[in-house]
This record gives structure tokens, C-alpha cells and sequence, in this order.
């Protein structure tokens, strides 16, 4: 009995000493994970994005995908004709304004409405420049985190990253400037004409009164995304966009 006892606390004590050398293990894995977090390293993502990157390689690859990106977009559409060229992008008459439009070409009034028109797309060419500190501010604020989850998202992840980031500053910053621009080419005084001779028509039941300014806003921020998305699916899919090291090594 005496052996058979020794026999099982024997056999009980090295059952003990593998578990326990099996926590040290376990509790050693855990410690070495803990040291290791800060240098993760992701596998790539169906949306592009190369092997064994670390989150500061990725937040570095997508801030300069960004500056790429809104650098290529703001320099088309400010450029002349950027938005009157452009028909995916170009300001036409509100909305509410259509009727404005019909009635007066039906009356020969074309020519005016024409430089109405033109003169709205030439104030959004015109303050589109000022976006570039506006985006430059966004990019530099971004965090590891914020590209991790851009580089996992959609083709135009970071179009709506920099959308939901800078949309307020960027009304704040084009209203004047398209208020400035709009009165430079002349398109207030268009405007107050084609709609004054609207207004005048006795067919005219209901007047219109635009926030013209407000509009023009609005759609030249529109046109300035539709640009920066356009080439931020450009470099995610077309090798020959990415023009610098870590961008290739990001969406390679």
C-alpha cells in the first residue's frame, strides 16, 4: 500500500510540475505579445495594401496617399475650366432654378443664363486652392488607428475620412471666397437679372429667391471629393499611381 501510495503522489506531483510548467509557458507567450503589440504586423487587405506592414508604415503610406490625392485633385479643378469642363462636376442652375432656365431660353434669353452658369463654375475654379492647408491640417491630425481603418475599408475610405473631417472648415473657408468670386465674374449681378426677369414674368406664380452663394459652395465641395476619390481609386488599383516608396509598399 506504502508503495502504491508514493506510486500515485509521484505521479500526481509530475502532473503538477507539467502544468506548471506549462503556465510558465503560456504566462511567457502572453509577456512576449504584450512587448510585440506596438509593432504589429497586418497582411494585406482585398482593397490593396502589401504584407507585414507596421501601423506607422501604414499610417505613413495613407497621409501620403492623401497628400497625393487632394494635391491632384485641387490643381485640376481650380484650374480654368476645372468645373465648366467637366461635365461629371459642372455647377449648373439650382435645382429650384430649372424653370428659370427652360422659361428664359424659350424666350431667347439663352445668352444670359449661359453666363450665369459660366460665371458660377468660374467663382468654384476659383476658391477650390484654398481646400489644400484645409486638407493638409486633416492629414497631419490622422492617427495610426484612423489608417488602419482606411487601408481595411472601401476604394474611397479616405475620401469620406477627409469628407467627415473638414467639410465645416472647408464651407467656412469657400463661402467668402466664392461670395468674392461670384461678384468678381459677375455672376450675382447674372443671377439677380435672369431671376428678376423671371420674377417679372406674368406667368410667374411663384418667386425664386436662391442662396446663390450657399449653392455654389455646396457644389464646388462636391466636385473637389468627386476628384479627391477619383484619386485615391487610382492609387489603390493602378500601380503606375503610386509615385513614391511607401506608397508602393502600402497598396502594392
Amino acid at each position: 500500500m506504502k508503495i502504491i501510495s508514493k506510486s500515485i503522489l509521484l505521479i500526481v506531483g509530475l502532473g503538477c510540475a507539467t502544468v506548471s510548467a506549462e503556465a510558465q509557458g503560456l504566462k511567457s507567450i502572453i509577456n512576449d505579445a504584450k512587448k510585440n503589440l506596438g509593432n504589429v504586423k497586418l497582411p494585406g487587405t482585398g482593397s490593396g495594401g502589401g504584407t507585414n506592414l507596421t501601423q506607422s508604415e501604414i499610417a505613413s503610406g495613407l497621409k501620403e496617399a492623401l497628400q497625393v490625392g487632394t494635391r491632384n485633385a485641387t490643381t485640376k479643378v481650380s484650374a480654368v475650366n476645372g468645373f465648366f469642363g467637366n461635365q461629371l462636376i459642372k455647377v449648373l442652375l439650382p435645382p429650384e432654378a430649372k424653370k428659370v432656365e427652360t422659361t428664359l431660353r424659350a424666350l431667347g434669353m439663352g445668352a444670359q443664363v449661359d453666363r450665369a452658369i459660366l460665371s458660377m463654375n468660374r467663382a468654384a475654379e476659383d476658391a477650390s486652392s484654398k481646400a489644400v492647408p484645409i486638407f493638409t491640417n486633416a492629414i497631419t491630425g490622422m492617427s495610426i488607428q484612423d489608417g488602419i481603418s482606411i487601408l481595411r475599408g472601401s476604394n474611397d475610405a479616405a475620401t469620406q475620412y477627409l469628407k467627415s473631417n473638414t467639410t465645416t472648415q472647408l464651407t467656412s473657408a469657400f463661402r467668402p471666397v466664392i461670395q468674392s468670386s461670384l461678384n468678381k465674374v459677375n455672376a450675382t449681378r447674372y443671377w439677380t437679372e435672369i431671376v428678376t426677369i423671371y420674377n417679372k414674368l406674368p406667368t410667374t406664380r411663384q418667386k425664386v429667391n436662391t442662396d446663390l452663394t450657399g449653392y455654389v459652395t455646396e457644389r464646388a465641395l462636391n466636385g473637389i471629393f468627386v476628384n479627391v476619390a477619383d484619386e485615391e481609386l487610382k492609387i489603390r488599383t493602378n500601380p503606375a499611381a503610386r509615385i513614391t516608396d511607401i506608397l508602393k509598399k502600402v497598396f502594392g
